[in-house]
This record gives C-alpha cells, structure tokens and sequence, in this order.
C-alpha cells in the first residue's frame, strides 16, 4: 500500500509564512545594528545590508536586508546627517525603528522607517575616543605636535585635490601675500572624501616621505562639502600614519564644529586652507620681524659700544698727551741742567788754564832776575827765544782751547739736536743700544722741536761693535 504524502507549493508557503509574520510581528521595533552596505537607488529608494558582529571575534553572527523608501529616506537622510555629522556608510552603526516584512519572491527583510541619530551620534563619539585613547596608549598621540616645527616654512608639501575650491583658495592667498613672501608648493593628489580617501591620503603621504629632504611641512586641506565627509580623518589608521610623519603636518579640512582625529594629532590644526595659508604667511612674518628687531638691537647695540670706545680712547689719548709732556719737561730740565754743567765745567778749566801761564811767566821773571849778569844777555837772549817759544805756545794753547770750546759746543745736546738727530727713550730709559727695544715696544722721541710717540715693528741688528 503506497504511502501518500500531503504537500504544498512554495507560494502556498511563502504566504502562510507571510500570515504568520504579520500575525506575530505587526508592530515596529527599534533595532541596533552595523551597516555592511549600501545602495541609492536611481528613483530614490535605499538598501541596506545591516549585520551584527561577534564583540570579542569580530565573525558577523546575523544578516539581513533592509530598505527604507524614498519618500521616507527623503526626510530621514538629512534630519540624521544634519545631527551626526555622518552619511549612511558602511562600518556605522545605526539603531532603526523597523516593521518585519517578508515577500513571496524577495524574502525576509526590513522597512526601515526611522533612523535614531543620537545612537550614532553616541556610537561614534565612542569609536573616535577608542582610537584617541588606543593611540595614546601607543604613545603616539603628540609624536607630531612635539616636532620642532620650521621658523620659515617655504617648501610645503599639499595633499588635496586639485579642483577643490579649497586648494585654488590656499594657492590664492600664499601669493597674494602683502609682504611678499615667497613659497614653493608641491601637490599630491589625493582623494579627500568617501570610502577610497583614506587610502589615497596615507599613499600621498608615502610619496611625500620619499623625498622628505625637499619640504619644510605637510597641508592636508579640503574644502567645502558636508561633515559627514570627514569620516576619513577619524580612521586609525590615516592618523597613525600622521602620528608617525617626521615633518610637522598642518590640516585644513573645513570643519566648523567638531574636530576629527586627524586634527587633533598633527602638529598644528585650522579651519580652513585659507587660515593656513595666513598660518605660514603669519610664520614667516614673525620671524622677518624678528630679523629686523635683531637688525635693530645690534645697531644700537654697536652704536652704544662705539661710543663707550670712542670715549675710552678719548681718555687714554688725553693720558698720553699728558705723560709725554711731563716726560718731555723732564728731559728739557735735564738737558738744561747738563748744558749749565758743561759750560761751568769749561769756564773753570779756561781760568785753571788762564792761572797756571800768569804763574809760569811770574816764576820765569823771578828766575832771569837771579841770573849771573854773566849770563844775562845770552837769557836775554834765550829770554827774546823762551818769549817767542811761550808766545808759539801760548798761541797754540789758545788755540786749542777754542778747538776745546768748539768741541764743548759741537756736543752740546741742543746742538746736536739741531743737526738732525733725536734723543729717545723706552719706558723711560734712555735707548743707547738696539738690544734696549723688542717689536711692539713705544718709543718716546725728542726732537729740537718737539717729541713724538712710535711704534717698534722690526729689529736689525748690525755687524757694527763699538
């Protein structure tokens, strides 16, 4: 006997499933879950893939689909980005309000009907302090902020789009600078939003590293677009990169409100590409001001010491003045005292001279007068002799007592002077050989008009020896 067996089709199925799911699940529910994908449809609807994952494993351990319909995405997706700052994206975690539905041919989903954005608001406010808090941890946190950054930051390396309105806005503003500062940019491409841009920035940031010797520091700037398209900047890995950078790295990515990750871990963080261009014009001035003010401070500064010298050498000039005249009056006193001396010296030995030939011709008469008259005409004789002799003589004394005063005359020191000599001396001692003075030595000079004050630069010495 042949067993039958009582069947249904898949339809059939399907719509009991259907009926039951309605029975039991008629009411919403709000649910948590992490988007795993999404796609806008052209009429406007949106699809989700949401999952739930393991919290110690990371396995996805549930998975379902989700639509929420354009009219109602129409309203939710600004309301919930104009509050989280953050695009429906893949990675976010989202708590939505949900009815159950299940259709005959595209099976079990969700029809998302309102999305919480304060949960995710709070969620990744939570995933953003895991990552400070896992980088300081790390010890990279300030790794940037702690390079000394340049005092003239010319060379600047960009990482931006070249048809960001942002970057046309930074070029703008380094040339048009007042002072005319010169800068050299180099650009690297990269994207600066959406799911490819944190890759693309950390690949500009290895191009730049490889020729690091040729930038002064790093811009990443963007501007415009909402704040949901700054997500890149909270990545882990785009900020550890920056972290790690060993040249200062300024952002600039437009944000008003909320500071990402990336901002708080370079060295220097702006609002705008516009605020970092007046950042480095503004670096570059501080430091041409500081050049002009240590221009000025060294002015003043040798202006203030050339007088203290000025006045020094006044001084020492009017010393020195004064020592060679006392020095001078010295030697004239002496020079007169010697010229006294010598003309007494003289004046005694002319009368000495004078007292012995009256003595000698008082002693000749006295001994004529006692002659035997025998002899007396042949002394008269000798007498007209002896007279004639003492007459030669005499003549001969005389003369050479005036070749004595010419000498005494001739070696008088004002004399001497006058003929072109001088009379000098080192400190203070008369100078009578060459060995008395060394290179570098002054000499004090008596001149028949004056005196001078030299200066020894070289010795010879000649083979001459008295």
């Amino acid at each position: 006997m042949e067993k039958t067996h009582s069947s249904i089709s898949l339809l059939e199925l399907n719509n009991r499933v259907k009926t039951e799911i309605k029975r039991g699940f008629s009411q919403s529910f709000w649910i948590i879950a992490e988007i795993s994908e999404v796609n806008i449809n052209y009429s406007g609807h949106c699809y989700l893939e949401l999952i739930e994952k393991n919290q110690e494993n990371g396995q996805i351990i549930a998975r379902i689909k989700a639509t929420i319909w354009a009219f109602t995405f129409r309203i939710i997706k600004p309301y919930f980005e104009s509050i989280t700052y953050q695009q429906l994206s893949p990675g976010l975690k989202i708590m939505i309000q949900a009815s159950i539905e299940f259709h005959e041919i595209y099976g079990f989903s969700l029809n998302i009907k309102d999305i919480e954005p304060a949960f995710t608001l709070g969620d990744v406010a939570r995933r953003k302090q895991e990552i400070i808090n896992k980088l300081k941890a790390e010890g990279v946190f300030h790794l940037n902020k702690e390079i000394e950054f340049p005092m003239v930051p010319q060379r600047i390396a960009v990482i931006s789009s070249s048809t960001a309105a942002g970057y046309g806005d930074f070029i703008d503003q380094l040339k048009k600078n007042r002072q005319g500062f010169k800068f050299s940019v180099t650009l690297f491409q990269a994207v600066m939003q959406g799911i490819d841009a944190e890759q693309s920035i950390i690949e500009a940031l290895e191009q730049i590293f490889q020729t690091l010797e040729m930038f002064d520091a790093v811009v990443i700037i963007r501007g415009g677009g909402s704040q949901a398209d700054l997500d890149c900047f909270n990545s882990y890995w785009l900020c550890y990169h920056i972290t790690q950078f060993p040249i200062a790295i300024i952002t600039g990515i437009g944000h008003e409100r909320d500071e990402t990750i990336a901002d708080l871990v370079a060295h220097t963080n702006l609002k705008t590409p516009t605020a970092v261009a007046e950042f480095l014009i503004g670096q570059i001035t501080d430091f041409y001001e500081f050049i002009l003010d240590a221009q000025d401070r060294i002015i003043a500064l040798s202006n203030e010491k050339l007088a203290e010298w000025k006045e020094k050498t006044r001084k020492v000039s009017h010393s020195i003045v004064s020592l060679v005249n006392i020095r001078m009056n010295s030697e004239q006193q002496r020079i007169a005292m010697l010229n006294q001396s010598t003309v007494r010296t003289y004046n005694a030995f002319l009368q000495q001279k004078s007292s012995q030939i009256k003595n000698l011709q008082s002693n000749i008469k006295l001994h004529l007068q006692h002659l035997f008259p025998l002899k007396l005409q042949q002394h008269n004789i000798q007498k007209k002799e002896f007279t004639y002799r003492v007459s030669l003589y005499l003549k001969q004394k005389s003369r050479n007592l005036g070749q004595y005063e010419s000498s005494i005359h001739f070696l008088d020191p004002s004399n001497v002077l006058k003929r072109g000599y001088s009379i000098s001396f080192v400190n203070g001692k008369l100078i009578k050989s060459v060995t008395q003075v060394k290179p570098g030595d002054q000499i004090n000079s008596i001149w028949v008009d004056g005196t001078s004050v030299s200066t020894i630069n070289e010795i010879k010495q000649s083979d001459y020896h008295e």
